[in-house]
């Protein structure tokens, strides 16, 4: 009886050794897998270490900085929620944090990630617009920010010589990128719409140890903190891998519903102004599509789209986006109008009653409004935020003179509701004092 007892002891030690073996094998080979989960920011090249790119030591545009990513490897828990629990980003070592694994999903629940991604394409003149753009972004947002910026070779320069003018806080860095698309096609993306447009379309390709981004035109000011839109990410359900907002909110004046000679999401389309991505999700997930029952991958799609679609798409890389889409509702969130706000919303009467009710978000002037005449309300806003001076009081230098410009264009349309324009943004500074009133 003894010696049964030994033999059977020692069976389940060797059991127990066996099990341990396994699990740090699995936990190895997860380590070593390429894309196996989420990459660590800090491997980024838009980590700190790329903060700025002008010279003395600052980063090269597109591959600089990678931080140093074996600092801390087992200590870092940043897996998103999103992702599987039992699935370790790939530049994180199997000791140690192979046993987290199973606590990291509640774990990320009340950490979430500290840095929000946004990025943004400028080619031409766009450079001004772009930077008021960056300008409103850091005006209310509380995270530290990391901005992604696709630009002409010839704008680099100028680039540099801005932001580091007025960007002083550590919170708040920027990588240059040159404008890239696949080498066989290039030419032909390029022309898609506008010059550069469609590189939106490969930024999950591009910046592949990006977990999440926040992309917008350059034409888009935020009129209340980045970290508010960001906060989607954390509704997204299982299947949702992108955000963003109906083209229209009113079918009768809708161009998708009216004009479209291709497929498109919902009743009115979508509108890529402003787009919230889950990018691990993106490069993960499968396609459905009309072009063959085989689903394909994002960089898989993207060109046979063109090819099909090309002579029947209007606004380029948008309606590409409406395609996907349509045939892949599960996986679009649809955020309201307040955070898109275009001149459709009101030249035509006021048909965004968010922005009614609770006012203007992020404001979308499209069709060049901030430069001409057409919209005198939307140009108010533009001016006033390029002229805005860190540091300056936002009341009696933003605010109160943005509030008396707004009321010189009540005869227009959108002037007449102008009390959206200034909704938000009043309660945004007020909210910011707020904080720094507790320190």
């Amino acid at each position: 009886m003894r010696r049964f007892a030994r033999v059977a002891l020692l069976c389940l030690g060797c059991g127990v050794c066996s099990l341990l073996y396994g699990f740090s094998q699995l936990a190895l080979s997860l380590e070593q897998e390429p894309g196996g989960g989420r990459e660590r920011q800090a491997r980024d090249p838009a980590a700190p270490g790329a903060r700025r790119q002008a010279g003395g030591g600052r980063a090269a545009a597109g591959s600089a900085g990678r931080g140093e990513a074996e600092a801390g490897r087992c200590k870092n828990v940043s897996v998103s929620f999103w992702n599987s629990y039992w699935m370790l980003p790939s530049d994180v070592c199997g000791k140690n944090c192979f046993w987290e694994a199973a606590f990291r999903y509640n774990y990320m629940k009340t950490h979430p990630s500290e840095k929000m991604h946004l990025a943004v394409v400028a080619c031409g003149e766009r450079l001004e617009e772009t930077v008021t753009m960056l300008r409103s972004a850091i005006i209310f947002s509380i995270k530290p920010l990391q901005f992604h910026i696709f630009a002409e070779d010839q704008l680099h320069e100028s680039f540099k010589n801005i932001l580091d003018g007025f960007i002083s806080e550590e919170n708040v860095n920027y990588t240059l990128y040159p404008i890239t698309f696949p080498t066989e096609s290039a030419a032909e993306w390029k022309k898609l719409f506008k010059p550069c447009a469609s590189q939106r379309l490969f930024l999950p390709l591009i910046l592949k140890n990006v977990d999440s981004l926040l992309y917008v035109d350059t034409d888009v000011l935020f009129l209340r903190p980045v970290d508010d839109i960001w906060s989607f990410l954390g509704k997204f359900n299982s299947t949702q891998i992108a955000a963003m907002a109906p083209e229209h909110e009113e079918p009768r004046i809708g161009w998708y519903n009216r004009f479209a000679r291709h497929p498109y999401y919902g009743v009115t389309g979508i509108n890529s102004g402003v787009m919230l991505m889950n990018m691990t999700r993106i490069r993960r997930k499968y396609f459905k599509n009309d072009m063959t029952p085989v689903r394909l991958q994002w960089g898989e799609i993207l060109m046979p789209l063109l090819k099909k679609y090309k002579l029947n798409i209007t606004w380029g890389d948008q309606d590409l986006l409406n395609i996907m889409f349509f045939h892949n509702p599960e996986s679009l969130y649809v955020f309201p109008c307040q955070w898109n706000y275009r001149p459709d919303h009101c030249i035509y009467g006021s048909n965004c009653k968010e922005a009614e009710e609770e006012g203007i978000f992020i404001l979308h002037g499209n069709r060049g409004v901030y430069h001409d005449d057409k919209q005198p309300t939307f140009r108010a806003v533009y001016e006033a935020i390029k002229n805005y001076s860190f540091g300056d009081d936002l009341v009696h230098s933003l605010l109160q003179p943005l509030e008396l410009e707004l009321r010189k264009t009540a005869h227009t349309y959108c002037g007449r509701v102008y009390e959206v324009f200034v909704k938000q943004l009043t309660k945004s500074i007020r909210d910011l004092y707020a904080r720094r009133s507790k320190g």
